[in-house]
């Protein structure tokens, strides 16, 4: 069983909108998760992060503004709403999992454990 499943991904012009949902089991889910993506020949980057109870977000700065993290945990789901996409948010994304417990949403992907096999996002200019 995958733990985590990224969907939501697909072509959209510039300034146009998508939602990604990440969605996971019960027991993969009550943690820390964040977002991340890779462009063709770049590193992962950090994207956003959330607690556990939804109460505590962070952004990149490249993204702040424009996207939004936010879960709902009765469904097991992670989302992330982006408004104003750029050419340059052209990567996959991927959403992962934060074991830590009483830690804040981390920005670096060392903690990160379980992580999804990721959906293409890409925005034409």
């Amino acid at each position: 069983q995958v733990p985590l499943v990224e969907s939501g991904g697909g072509l959209v012009q510039a300034g146009g909108s998508l939602r990604l949902s990440c969605a996971a089991s019960e027991r993969t889910f009550r943690f820390n998760m964040g977002w991340f993506r890779q462009a063709p020949g770049k590193q992962r980057e950090f994207v956003a992060a959330i607690s556990w109870s939804g109460g505590s977000t962070y952004y990149a700065d490249s993204v702040k503004g424009r996207f939004a993290i936010s879960r709902d945990n009765a469904k097991n789901t992670m989302y992330l709403q982006m408004n104003g996409l750029k050419p340059e948010d052209t990567a996959a994304y991927y959403c992962a999992r934060d074991p830590r417990v009483g830690a804040p949403p981390s920005p670096s992907q060392m903690p990160y454990d379980y992580w999804g096999q990721g959906t293409q996002v890409t925005v034409s200019s």
